[in-house]
């Protein structure tokens, strides 16, 4: 439940994953979620249906309002920064920082997630540009034993243009927004962190991870080593390159 609280809403495979030191049984763990919901301290969101074949999909559980009180008055409740927008986007950003955190436990590491890093500046999530916001899909931090990365996370759903004489969000602006807010520390100065600071960006298909990756070379080449491409976002992300995961990158110098 703790789980689902920092990240969002997760996949029973996944969670079956969280809890396998204490539950190695894959159908009691299943049972035990489904007593959970049955209790109404969990619940499936009912967008999770409105995909093919969804019968066939692990089911998606979401924190109930029973659950957050029973977290709250266990004295056990944050004020935890959950991804916002439609639901895929929200479900398929749950699952990138929940795999990442999880890897990260089984390496020994510890994740540190947005409302820490956050709570401890005093900021809010989205960075003031001049009369705009650069507003990050998440922002995490990995804790190597003493040595320290942030990632902001960007999560592309597939709808997103490379460019765009409108004024909507594409590829090239969000790109533009990032190279402001990395001239001059001003990322590391709103969130507080002397701690170097990458962006990950989450593709649904590899076609889509190399047409950004060629974009970033051509274009925005001066600050290409700040941000780090993979793909698929369902599942576990493979990153570009033989040392681009968040877990090779333990040395932060």
């Amino acid at each position: 439940m703790k789980h689902i609280e920092r990240h969002g809403p997760l996949s029973s495979v996944h969670l079956f994953e969280v809890t396998r030191d204490t539950h190695r049984c894959k159908d009691t763990a299943l049972r035990r979620l489904q007593a959970l919901r049955a209790a109404d301290f969990l619940y499936l969101p009912k967008q999770q249906r409105a995909c093919e074949r969804a019968e066939f999909k692990p089911y998606v559980y979401d924190l109930a309002p029973k659950g957050h009180l029973f977290l709250k008055d266990a004295g056990l409740a944050e004020n935890t920064v959950r991804p916002t927008g439609h639901w895929w986007h929200i479900a398929e950003t749950a699952a990138f920082t929940a795999n990442l955190d999880l890897e990260a436990r089984r390496r020994g590491f510890r994740y540190i997630p947005a409302h820490e890093i956050l709570g401890r500046a005093g900021a809010s999530l989205a960075v003031p540009l001049g009369p705009r916001k650069l507003i990050p899909d998440q922002l995490f931090a990995i804790d190597y034993g003493g040595l320290f990365r942030a990632f902001m996370v960007e999560v592309d759903r597939g709808t997103e243009p490379i460019a765009s004489t409108a004024a909507r969000k594409s590829w090239r602006s969000s790109l533009a927004q990032y190279d402001a807010t990395f001239t001059g520390g001003l990322a590391n100065k709103h969130y507080g962190l002397n701690a170097p600071i990458a962006v990950l960006w989450v593709h649904r298909t590899d076609a889509r991870q190399s047409a950004f990756q060629r974009l970033l070379g051509k274009s925005h080449r001066r600050l290409a080593n700040r941000h780090l491409a993979c793909a698929p976002a369902e599942g576990e992300p493979r990153f570009v390159g033989a040392h681009s995961t968040p877990f090779d990158l333990w040395d932060p110098t």
